[in-house]
């Protein structure tokens, strides 16, 4: 493997929700142009985790960080950060499509014009490119000007992830993209995931163990019990959490024996 460089170091990370502790001492590296696989039981911390590296979780309420997520070297919990920026440089998909009521042009722009991109030239090019990159072009290019919300579930996502892409994000959060979506949707996605490997730091949480194994360079497992709430049991590449894992834990995880 390449020399690794880490796009986001995660240091001693625990996160409270009010007084709620989510996570607690989460240490890892999520490696630059890399897939990384966040996976675990409800209710472990997954989502926590994932929405901590770009703050989307202030936007549900009132929170408390101990430690540090660094991008590229810069703590992203410092208060001279500035979390437009941040969260165009770390986009981010949910669970759910979370689609504009306006069209599919309108939805990949949005954040362009937000951005000041405001040349039509300029925006039917990025906007072209964004959606060609998320493997949707040829299904929508003689409706750009339709409403997003007429597109199936899985075409929906994509232009999600369309969206997050057109503004030339150097990560990409995935929240369980695919758990609403059927196999077909689910493996078009898969593959959208493996087109960008290499150009893109990826980070997805996902309940599905193949699909983990299947799209991922790099597996992080997050585990609750009574006594260490949203702990990080173990990390590392994708091939030894799956086929050889440390922790016990883990490995029941993975086998099926639990969660």
């Amino acid at each position: 493997m390449n020399k690794l460089i880490p796009a986001i170091r995660i240091k001693s990370l625990s996160f409270f929700y009010g007084t709620t502790k989510a996570l607690e001492g989460v240490t890892m590296d999520i490696h630059q142009n890399k897939v990384t696989a966040i996976i675990g039981p409800s209710g472990c911390g997954k989502s926590t985790f994932i929405k901590s590296i770009n703050r989307i979780s202030e936007l549900e309420g009132k929170v408390r960080v101990e430690g540090q997520v660094e991008f590229y070297g810069q703590n992203i919990y410092e208060r001279s950060v500035n979390l437009n920026r941040l969260r165009r440089q770390i986009g981010m998909v949910f669970q759910k499509p979370n689609l504009f009521p306006m069209s599919i042009y309108d939805n990949v722009a949005y954040g362009l014009r937000i951005a000041g991109l405001n040349s039509k030239a300029q925006l039917d090019e990025v906007v072209e490119n964004a959606i060609k990159n998320a493997a949707l072009w040829d299904e929508v290019k003689n409706k750009l000007h339709k409403s997003a919300l007429g597109l199936s579930g899985g075409q929906q996502q994509r232009l999600c992830i369309a969206r997050a892409l057109a503004v030339k994000p150097k990560v990409l959060l995935m929240d369980e993209p695919c758990s609403a979506l059927d196999p077909i949707a689910t493996m078009k996605i898969e593959e959208l995931i493996d087109s960008l490997r290499g150009e893109l730091t990826i980070a997805i949480v996902t309940h599905n163990m193949q699909q983990a194994a299947r799209v991922s360079d790099f597996t992080a497992f997050f585990n609750t019990d009574e006594s260490r709430i949203g702990q990080m049991v173990e990390f590392g590449i994708t091939g030894q959490i799956f086929g050889n894992a440390l922790d016990e834990r883990t490995r029941d995880y993975v086998s099926g024996r639990f969660g």
